[in-house]
């Protein structure tokens, strides 16, 4: 019953359900990135036309893409071991950046093989084959991007997502062939074919840089959203015996994120007392962010503590409730 309501509400799953989400979203993309190469293989061989072979070759890179995320998923989900404390969450932005590596190749590779055909410009053939198998196309991966952003909402996974938004991109990509076919019919102007072509390479490399980004932060570990450091705090700062706080550090790594605080108790208060409270903190937060592991550590009021100032953000915003 609970794993029903996982997969049709929309808060964020966590645990088996997760896990089966993010491999089903995997399985999917390679599924479908398969069958459009067949496609789109035949199409080219008919159509002779360069900017269909633009997104040939994009789905040539979707498959190695997808499979290389498939096996990034399932070693990324698997628990922590005695060598990897701390989970194997990392691998999915280097599997994000193994994708970008693929795309930047197909923009490069695209852009070459445009210019060569300005240079020596070939009439399209058999234009309506093309036109058909682009909106096949262009149906299949509405579907699948549909699936994927549901998955990245349950599970926020950045390997499922950095795949959906490439397939974004080639739903644009598919739908500019189209427009280049269209065209050609029209005018005949052997141009318009290696101009779009162009055109794809260049929106693949600029997705291949926001892909870049999101998993150079995760590597990097940089912090949480503000938003969610804010909720941190107001959370902290609901417990009626919690006098502040300072010295919050979040990271995410995959799926799964990690915050660290340090709660500003009073001093006199004995070690027990001091447990009790911060297990309840740590409970409401984990209650929260529940894809997080929460490490609280108890400090007494007035005492210094050498954290860095960009730490002690959670300190200012608790004292000023207060």
């Amino acid at each position: 019953m609970t794993e029903a309501t996982g997969e049709t509400g929309g808060q964020r799953v966590t645990g088996a359900l997760q896990q089966k989400l993010m491999r089903r979203a995997t399985y999917a993309s390679v599924s479908v990135a398969g069958a459009l190469v067949l496609l789109k293989t035949g199409a080219w061989l008919v159509t002779d036309s360069i900017s269909l072979l633009s997104t040939l070759v994009d789905s040539l890179l979707d498959v190695a893409a997808s499979l290389v995320n498939l096996l990034a998923v399932r070693q990324a989900l698997s628990p922590a071991d005695r060598e990897h404390r701390f989970g194997h969450g990392k691998l999915e932005p280097l599997a994000a950046l193994g994708q970008a590596a693929f795309i930047t190749g197909s923009a490069l590779f695209l852009a070459i093989t445009a210019v060569q055909r300005f240079v020596t410009p070939r009439p399209v053939q058999q234009e309506e084959v093309g036109i058909l198998v682009m909106l096949t196309s262009i149906a299949a991966t509405l579907l699948l991007v549909s699936y994927q952003r549901r998955v990245v909402r349950r599970t926020g996974s950045l390997a499922v997502q950095a795949d959906s938004l490439h397939y974004t991109g080639d739903l644009l990509v598919n739908a500019a062939v189209i427009v280049a076919l269209v065209l050609w019919l029209q005018t005949g102007w052997t141009w318009l074919d290696p101009a779009f072509a162009i055109a794809i390479a260049a929106y693949i490399l600029i997705t291949a840089a926001r892909i870049v980004r999101g998993a150079y932060d995760m590597l990097m570990d940089r912090e949480l959203p503000e938003e969610d450091r804010r909720r941190i705090v107001e959370i902290v700062r609901q417990h009626p015996q919690v006098i502040g706080m300072h010295d919050l550090r979040t990271r995410a790594s995959g799926p799964h994120s990690f915050i660290q605080l340090h709660l500003e108790l009073d001093g006199r208060m004995n070690l027990y007392q001091a447990n009790v409270i911060a297990d309840t903190v740590e409970t409401d937060v984990a209650n929260a962010f529940p894809d997080a592991e929460v490490i609280i550590h108890q400090d007494p009021h007035g005492v210094d503590d050498e954290s860095m100032p960009f730490a002690r953000v959670g300190a200012e915003q608790s004292s000023s409730g207060t």
